[in-house]
C-alpha cells in the first residue's frame, strides 16, 4: 500500500489523526505529481489541509486548498471546519467570507459541523450583522422563497450567527454551545441565557462547556446567587471537577468579591492547569489580597507550572500595591528569563510597579525600550504617573505632549498624571490648559480628582482665593478631599482665616475627616494658637475619631520591616536607637534645629524631642541605615503625611550618610539627596 493511501486511510477511519507535517508534504508532493482524478484525491487533500491546520501550518492548508480547486478537485465537506478555522486563527475575516460563499456554492453550509465552524468565526469576529449580505444567496440555494414578508427585516435585526443556527436542519450540543458562547463573548448576556433556557427544553442536557460559557455572564453581573445555582447543577452532574468549570467558577466567585468561595472552589480541582491558577492569582489581587496572589504564585511554580504571560499581569501589579521593589526585581528576571519582556502589557505592568516602588529611573528605562509603535494609552499614563509622582513634573509634560504627537488618546488618568505634573513645577497656565482641553479637546468630563489638582495647583502658587472660588463653583460636588487639597495650601500659606473656612467646608461634607481635623490642629499650633487646636482635638474624642497611627515600612533582604511611632518591640531596636541618637548628635552640628511647633504644648520639650525621634519613618531609615552597605538607596513607604520636623530631619540624614532616601508618603513620593528635597518643601 503506498503512503499515500496509508495516511488517507488513517484519517478515514479516525477524522481526528494528526499525521506529521513531514507526512503532510510528502502526501502533498505526491497527489500533485500524480495529477490523478480529482474524485479519488479529494479525501488525500482533505488529510493535507487538516494535517496543515492542526501543526499551526494555516497559509499551508490555504495554499493546499487554492491548488485543489486549481486542479478542478471538489473540496471534502469536512474541509471546510478545518480552514475556516485557520481564517479565524489568522485574523482574516475576508476570507472567511469567501470560504463561506464558498460552501454555499457547494450545498456545505447546512453540513453540521461546517454550520458550527460558521458560527464560531462570527462569533470570533464580533460579527453581528455582515451576514447580511449572505442573506439573499442562502434564500436563493435553500428554497426560502416562500418565507414571510418579513424576512428581510429579520435578516437586518438577528445577528449571523444565530442566522447559520436556526437555519441548520440538525444541531448538535456543539451547536448550542457555539451560539451561546459567541452571544457571551459578545455581551450579549441575555440572550445566551435565553438559549440555555431553550435548550433545556428541547430536552438538551448543558455540558461542561455551556457552563463555562455562561458563568462569566454571572461574574459580569456580580450576580452570585445565580452562579451558585450553576455551580449547584455541576456538582449534580460532575462537572465541578473540569478544569475549565473550575476555572470560571474561581473567576465568578472572585468577581462577587466571594474571594474564599473563589479558595474553596480552586482547592477541589484535582487537576490545575496554568488557567486555573492564574484565575486564583488574578481573584485574590483583584480583591486586593495581594500577599494571597503572590503566595499562590508561589505555590504555582513549586508545582512545577509554568506561568503563561497573563499570570504577570497580575503577580506585577501585586508588587506595586505592596511595594515589594525586590520581589518586584525578581519576577522582571523571570520574565526576560521567559522571553515576556516583549509584551507590551507586561512592560506596562513593569514601568508601574516600579515608579510605585520608588524606582523611577529603572521604570523610564523599560518604557523607553517599548517599541514606539508598541506604546499605548496605559504604557503612556503608567510613564507619565510615575514621573508626576516623583516629582519629575517637566518629563511628564514632555511625556504627555509626545504621547499626543504620537496619536494616542489621552485617557481620565492621564490627565491626573499631567495635572500633578503642572502642580508640582507651578507651572498654572499650562494647568489650566490641560484641564480645559479635557472635554473641550477629548471629550473627558473632569473629576474630582482633576478638580481636586487643580486646586492644588491654584493653592500652591498662592493663588488661595482663586482656588476657594475654583472649587465653590465646581460642575459637581465638592468632597472632602477636594476641599482637604485647599486646606494643606493654607497651611503652606499660613492663611489661618481662610483654613478656618474651608476646614467647615470639609467636615460638612466629611464630618469624620480624621485628615482635616489633624491638619487644622497642626495649623494651630504652628500659630501657637493652642486653646483652638486643644478644642479640635476635644471635638474629635466626642466623635469617637482617632488619629491614625504613623506607620512606616521598609524591604531590606527580601523581608519587610514594619515600625510604628514610638515602637521599640522590633529585634534590632537597641541598635535603630544608638544610630538615631549618632545621627542627631551630627544633624544638630549642621545646623539642624527640631521644629516641636505642630507638637501639643502640654508636653514637656524633652517629651516632644522624644516623640518626634521616635516617628515611624525615622525608626525605619535608621534601621536601613545600619541594614544596608554604604551608598545604598533607602526606601520608606509611609501611610500619612510626613510631618515638617521629620522632612527637614530627613533632608540632614540624607546629607550626613551621602545616601538618597526616598520617603512615598500619602501624597507623594520624596527623595532627599544632598540635603534637599524633590519636592521643594511643599506638600
Amino acid at each position: 500500500m503506498s503512503s499515500t493511501q496509508s495516511v488517507t486511510r488513517r484519517i478515514l477511519r479516525n477524522p481526528n489523526t494528526v499525521v506529521s507535517t513531514c507526512q503532510a508534504k510528502q502526501l502533498h508532493a505526491q497527489i500533485v505529481k500524480a495529477r490523478a482524478t480529482p474524485h479519488s484525491h479529494s479525501l488525500a487533500w482533505l488529510c493535507i489541509i487538516k494535517c496543515y491546520v492542526a501543526h499551526g501550518l494555516l497559509r499551508h492548508s490555504l495554499a493546499a486548498f487554492n491548488l485543489m480547486r486549481a486542479s478542478g478537485v471538489c473540496p471534502h465537506r469536512h474541509a471546510f471546519p478545518s480552514l475556516l478555522k485557520a481564517s479565524t486563527l489568522l485574523k482574516h475575516f475576508p476570507l472567511a467570507q469567501s470560504l463561506h460563499a464558498s460552501a454555499i456554492r457547494l450545498g456545505f453550509h447546512f453540513d453540521l459541523y461546517t454550520a458550527n465552524a460558521l458560527m464560531n468565526v462570527y462569533s470570533k469576529f464580533h460579527s453581528h450583522n455582515v451576514f447580511d449580505q449572505f442573506s439573499q444567496t442562502l434564500q436563493y440555494h435553500n428554497n426560502y422563497n416562500n418565507t414571510n414578508s418579513d424576512n428581510n427585516n429579520f435578516a437586518v435585526k438577528i445577528d449571523c450567527v444565530r442566522k447559520v443556527f436556526d437555519r441548520m436542519p440538525v444541531r448538535d450540543v456543539v451547536s448550542w454551545n457555539t451560539v451561546i458562547a459567541g452571544n457571551a463573548q459578545n455581551g450579549m448576556y441575555e440572550e445566551a441565557l435565553d438559549m440555555v433556557r431553550e435548550m433545556g427544553r428541547q430536552n438538551l442536557r448543558p455540558d461542561s462547556f455551556t457552563l463555562s460559557s455562561v458563568l462569566p455572564i454571572f461574574a459580569e453581573h456580580v450576580d452570585v446567587i445565580k452562579g451558585k445555582e450553576i455551580h449547584g447543577y455541576a456538582v449534580r452532574h460532575g462537572f465541578d471537577k473540569d478544569v475549565f468549570i473550575g476555572s470560571s467558577l474561581i473567576d465568578m466567585y472572585a468577581k462577587c468579591t466571594h474571594v474564599e468561595l473563589s479558595v474553596r472552589a480552586f482547592y477541589l480541582l484535582s487537576n490545575r492547569d496554568a488557567i486555573s491558577w492564574n484565575s486564583i492569582i488574578a481573584g485574590c489581587v483583584q480583591n486586593g489580597r495581594f500577599d494571597q496572589g503572590l503566595g499562590f504564585f508561589r505555590l504555582m511554580l513549586t508545582e512545577k507550572v509554568k506561568p503563561m504571560q497573563v499570570s504577570f499581569s497580575s503577580v506585577v501589579p501585586a508588587c506595586a500595591h505592596l511595594t515589594a521593589l525586590n520581589l518586584g526585581k525578581q519576577l522582571h528576571g523571570y520574565i526576560i528569563r521567559l522571553g515576556f519582556n516583549g509584551n507590551k502589557f507586561i512592560a506596562s505592568s513593569l514601568v508601574d510597579m516600579y515608579a510605585k516602588c520608588g524606582n523611577i529611573k529603572m521604570a523610564r528605562y523599560i518604557f523607553d525600550r517599548i517599541e514606539m509603535r508598541e506604546r499605548d494609552m496605559v504604557s503612556w499614563t503608567a510613564i507619565i504617573m510615575g514621573c508626576a509622582m516623583h516629582g519629575h513634573a517637566l518629563d511628564a509634560v514632555s511625556l504627555f505632549e509626545m504621547m499626543l504627537v504620537d496619536g494616542v488618546k489621552p485617557c481620565y488618568v492621564s490627565f491626573i498624571g499631567v495635572l500633578t505634573a503642572c502642580n508640582h513645577s507651578g507651572l498654572v497656565d499650562e494647568g489650566w490648559k490641560y484641564f480645559n482641553s479635557m472635554k473641550s479637546e477629548f471629550g473627558i468630563a473632569p473629576g474630582l480628582e482633576h478638580y481636586a489638582a487643580v486646586a492644588d495647583l491654584l493653592g500652591r502658587a498662592g493663588r488661595l482665593e482663586e482656588a476657594y472660588d475654583f472649587i465653590s463653583n465646581m460642575a459637581v460636588e465638592p468632597t472632602g478631599s477636594v476641599w482637604s487639597a485647599l486646606l494643606a495650601a493654607c497651611r503652606a500659606h499660613k492663611n489661618i482665616e481662610l483654613a478656618e473656612k474651608v476646614v467647615d467646608k470639609v467636615l460638612l461634607v466629611d464630618p469624620e475627616n480624621m485628615g482635616a481635623y489633624v491638619m487644622m490642629s497642626n495649623i494651630y499650633s504652628a500659630a501657637q494658637r493652642w486653646r483652638d487646636a486643644a478644642k479640635l482635638r476635644v471635638n474629635m474624642r466626642k466623635k469617637g475619631l482617632k488619629k491614625t497611627p504613623g506607620c512606616s515600612w521598609i524591604e531590606v533582604g527580601n523581608k519587610v520591616h514594619t515600625f510604628l511611632a514610638g515602637d521599640e518591640s522590633h529585634p534590632y531596636y537597641d541598635k535603630i536607637n544608638e544610630a538615631l541618637s549618632i545621627l542627631l548628635e551630627q544633624m544638630e552640628k549642621e545646623g539642624y534645629v527640631l521644629d516641636t511647633k505642630e507638637v501639643l504644648h502640654d508636653v514637656d520639650e524633652e517629651h516632644k524631642r522624644n516623640l518626634l525621634r521616635t516617628h515611624s519613618e525615622r525608626l525605619a531609615i535608621a534601621f536601613g541605615i545600619i541594614s544596608t552597605t554604604a551608598g545604598t538607596t533607602i526606601r520608606v513607604i509611609k501611610n500619612i503625611r510626613v510631618c515638617v520636623d521629620c522632612h527637614t530631619a530627613i533632608k540632614f540624614m540624607a546629607k550626613i550618610v551621602g545616601r538618597e532616601i526616598i520617603v512615598r508618603d500619602n501624597s507623594r513620593f520624596h527623595h532627599f539627596r544632598n540635603g534637599s528635597c524633590s519636592c521643594g518643601d511643599y506638600w
